[in-house]
């Protein structure tokens, strides 16, 4: 009778190949996280705080505002006007009458610049409006 001397551990081997796969699709997802959030720390926004209120749930595309200390207006990362804002939301509006617009605008900005962003809106067709806050 003849005994087979193999180890057996030379026998199991370790595949690495699905480990690699999921190390890399954590990358990627905190390499897209990273880029989503570098847009606002590089606005200085400090949003005003609110008692009450609810999460919007992202359904879908929506077009965020932002209104700077300054009084500036920034949409996808460009400094607008008044009429290029508006151009911007009736371009929305014909895609998508539903595109919900969020407005981020910082504490002590002028009231007067966000709702000028709200009257933009409402000329050009777009109803579903929310403004950003953080809670207390």
């Amino acid at each position: 009778m003849k005994i087979d001397s193999k180890d057996p551990a030379a026998e199991l081997a370790l595949n690495l190949a699905p480990m690699i796969d999921v190390v890399f699709l954590l990358l990627i997802f905190f390499m897209v996280a990273t880029t989503f959030s570098e847009q606002e720390k590089q606005m200085d926004l400090d949003l005003p705080s609110a008692e009450s209120g609810e999460v919007a749930a992202p359904e879908t595309k929506d077009i965020e505002v932002f209104v700077l200390r300054d009084g500036s207006i920034q949409i996808e990362g460009e400094t607008v006007n008044q009429d290029r804002m508006v151009e911007i939301f009736a371009r929305a509006a014909r895609e998508n009458p539903e595109t919900p617009v969020t407005i981020r605008g910082d504490k002590i900005a002028q009231l007067q610049v966000v709702t000028d962003v709200m009257d933009a809106c409402r000329i050009s067709g777009l109803r579903d409006i929310g403004i950003s806050t953080v809670d207390k």
